[in-house]
């Protein structure tokens, strides 16, 4: 190979290098596909339906007060929570929030076995407990554009009561939805 053709190949690779420093310190929103920008609400779909129109419910602060805080399977609420200094929850929350969050309890009676979708408009933390343990999700997700249907996480489920514990939530109220899978 000759001294000519050497120099071509120097400057090819230290050209190759310069672009990728220059892409690799471009903003990382340049980068990223844009998420797509939501002209309206979207209903969502098949089980999800009841997202749209959901009732009030309060949550508990404590294990004794959640049988009157009862969620619905297959009915969205809109939930109202506690400063988390005043919730006792049945087990610690793995991600329990800071003094400023938001949480609270729910109660969940299941009727019949199979996947359980829970579907959140926040990315509060979320424990399912039965008795003393809590359940093992199986599936975790982001929700259908635009449908404010921010987080979903799936369990199995067999029939019995849950609770439900809301941790770490930015804001004082919050949608959530519980729907067996078909």
């Amino acid at each position: 190979m000759g001294a000519g053709m050497r120099r071509i190949m120097v400057r090819g690779v230290a050209l190759g290098a310069l672009t990728l420093v220059a892409v690799a310190n471009r903003p990382a929103e340049a980068q990223e596909a844009a998420a797509p920008a939501c002209a309206a609400p979207v209903a969502p779909p098949g089980e999800l339906a009841p997202w749209t129109a959901p009732s009030r419910l309060r949550a508990a602060g404590n294990e004794a007060d959640a049988s009157r805080a009862r969620l619905p399977v297959d009915q969205a609420a809109r939930l109202t929570l506690l400063p988390t200094p005043e919730v006792r929850y049945p087990l610690r929350p793995e991600k329990p929030g800071g003094s400023v969050s938001y949480g609270g309890i729910v109660e969940i009676d299941v009727r019949e076995a199979g996947t359980y979708r829970l579907a959140l408009d926040s990315a509060a933390w979320i424990d399912l407990v039965r008795g003393e343990q809590t359940v093992k999700s199986t599936s975790h997700g982001h929700g259908p554009p635009c449908t404010g249907i921010r987080k979903m996480v799936d369990f199995p489920l067999t029939p019995g009561s849950y609770t439900l514990q809301i941790a770490a939530n930015g804001q004082p109220e919050m949608t959530v939805l519980v729907v067996r899978l078909r």
